[in-house]
């Protein structure tokens, strides 16, 4: 679909990036717990491998879902952002390193304050940091919706 002026609207930027991050979560978290438990015990046992393959399955699923169904809606009835959905997402390879024993990491008094649920320090400031490839899509979808919201609510 395209603008008056053949520019791509926000539902194709929306798409996109529903599309990119389903493509990337599972990775992301298998990334995640070879990262945090490769650091920590310098080798990433099979079983761990296995549960953070499932629990990759099981985010991209539950977390891409909810994004997908939060970018499927009108821009005016969208209630936060999936970043920080996206944020929520650190439960699942948190999850897989707590049950192979690996101990939290230390964290500053800010993530420690704003996330304290991420033991691991996971939280992605940036959708760059679960893929690099969504760094400009989440960019462009974010440019999307605000230029359609000052569109659709310029006073005058």
């Amino acid at each position: 679909m395209r603008g008056d002026d053949g520019q791509p609207v926000v539902a194709d930027y929306a798409t996109a990036l529903a599309d990119g991050l389903d493509a990337a979560l599972a990775g992301w978290v298998v990334r995640c717990v070879t990262t945090v438990m490769g650091a920590w015990a310098g080798v990433v046992d099979v079983e761990t491998l296995a549960a953070a393959t499932e629990a990759g399955e099981r985010c991209r699923h539950q977390i891409g879902g909810e994004i997908r169904r939060m970018l499927d809606e009108d821009i005016d009835h969208q209630r936060g952002t999936p970043l920080a959905v996206l944020r929520r997402a650190v439960s699942y390879p948190t999850e897989v390193l707590a049950a192979a024993g690996v101990p939290p990491v230390e964290r500053d008094r800010f993530a420690e304050h704003m996330f304290p649920e991420d033991r691991y320090n996971l939280s992605p400031a940036t959708y760059g940091d679960i893929d690099p490839s969504l760094a400009d899509l989440g960019l462009a979808w974010g440019a999307a919706k605000a230029f359609e919201h000052k569109k659709r609510h310029r006073p005058g």
